[in-house]
């Protein structure tokens, strides 16, 4: 059932572009630990690089980008021997480290030693089509017992400083779980800052595609090349991608006020819905409110008024006690809504209030032409060989040189 449409003129449209973003994507390792299927990365088991090596990718995002946080990941970060002393050096650059794990390396000993090297946050990618020891086969809402474990360690050992987000990639086959995800983050909502849909994709073949073929600095790309990147899967040739439209109507089977704020939009189509952010306010298992465009709006602009950045990932502490907001509720009608509610409720009124972000990632699109639409303005950028590429296609530069481009078979190009 398709619900109200997602569109732009709706929603605020965030300001990051390449050279001011909110997060800079930084990979100090390709070796992993667990086979995820939505990954775009390679697993190296020599993919540790040497400390020294990341610090002059971290020189160079100095150069080319103003950023908030960075996003540490990988390959596993867990797992390189360094991790500590790199999150110790982001800190101290003045930018919010963050680590994106699949948290099976995770102990409590780590949250802490991470916690004093002055880690913000961790965002966690647990989903149903891991390979993870112990869970394997097991489902979404049976996975939730994990995510659990995970934020409560995180909470726990973090001393409560640490902000904590879940990752899942969503497939056509759990696409009918996301409501359950979302009810499973509004019921932690003092635990879970940010819930993150990833829309799966995979790179079809360019055999198939009966308009445009396929080209790396005008040399046309078979499909023997296409397989040999890690985000091509041949028993996904036939999978329909998702779009954020899906996810939207989802939410909406079972919060009907679901409604986002904020978007970024795709390089060659600017309707697209490429990350779509809602924020919600209010206490566990219950949802007061959805934030407005214009909410969204002050904060990414104050935040860049007085820090510098646009906003990226917040401690816990500065997301609870939310009803200190409420004095702007005269202006902004996302927080009076939440308002009446909160004043409906006087026995709850002593409990805290959180806002609590939802967001949608939708990655590449190949358009009928052979055109691939983009993040526009990539929060994902990572530095390579001292420029900015797209973290998620970055096995297409270090392969054949290039990204693959795609072309009306009318009008190929000249070599």
């Amino acid at each position: 059932m398709r619900t109200r449409a997602l569109t732009p003129i709706k929603y605020y449209r965030l300001p990051w572009n390449l050279s001011d973003n909110a997060i800079t994507w930084l990979e100090p390792t390709t070796k992993c630990n667990l086979y995820c299927e939505g990954c775009y990365r390679e697993n190296d088991p020599e993919g540790h690089k040497p400390l020294e090596t990341v610090i002059r990718e971290l020189e160079s995002v100095k150069k080319l980008r103003r950023s908030d946080g960075i996003s540490i990941a990988g390959g596993e970060p867990l797992i390189y021997p360094q991790i500590v002393d790199l999150v110790r050096h982001v800190a101290a650059q003045g930018w919010k480290p963050i680590i994106n794990s699949n948290g099976h390396a995770l102990t409590p000993e780590l949250v802490r030693d991470l916690e004093r090297a002055g880690l913000v946050g961790f965002t966690m990618h647990v989903d149903s089509h891991q390979k993870r020891p112990g869970w394997s086969g097991k489902s979404e809402a049976e996975l939730n017992a994990l995510r659990l474990s995970l934020a409560e360690m995180i909470h726990e050992a973090g001393r409560g400083r640490v902000a904590c987000a879940f990752n899942a990639t969503i497939y056509r086959d759990t696409l009918g779980d996301v409501p359950m995800l979302d009810r499973w983050a509004e019921e932690h909502m003092d635990l879970v800052n940010t819930m993150v849909f990833i829309l799966f994709r995979s790179a079809k073949l360019l055999s198939k595609q009966k308009d445009f073929d396929g080209f790396v600095n005008g040399k046309k790309i078979t499909a023997k090349d296409l397989k040999a990147l890690p985000y091509q899967l041949d028993h996904m040739e036939d999978h329909e991608d998702i779009m954020a439209q899906d996810i939207a109507d989802a939410m909406r089977r079972r919060s009907p006020e679901y409604e986002p704020c904020a978007f970024l939009n795709g390089t060659e189509d600017p309707a697209a819905m490429k990350w779509l952010l809602a924020l919600r306010m209010g206490r566990r298992a219950e949802t007061l409110g959805w934030m407005d465009p214009r909410f969204a709006e002050a904060v990414q602009s104050l935040h860049h008024l007085f820090h510098g950045t646009y906003l990226a990932y917040s401690r816990p502490g500065s997301l609870k006690n939310a009803q200190a907001l409420f004095f702007l509720a005269l202006f902004n009608k996302g927080l009076r809504r939440a308002l009446l509610r909160w004043l409906a409720r006087p026995s709850r009124w002593i409990e805290p209030l959180r806002m609590q972000s939802v967001m949608v990632i939708q990655p590449c699109d190949v358009l009928t032409d052979g055109r691939q639409s983009m993040c526009d303005g990539c929060p994902d950028a990572i530095p390579y060989k001292g420029r900015l590429v797209w973290s998620c296609r970055l096995d297409e530069l270090e392969r054949f040189g290039g990204f693959i481009m795609g072309f009306a078979k009318k009008k190929p190009p000249q070599a």
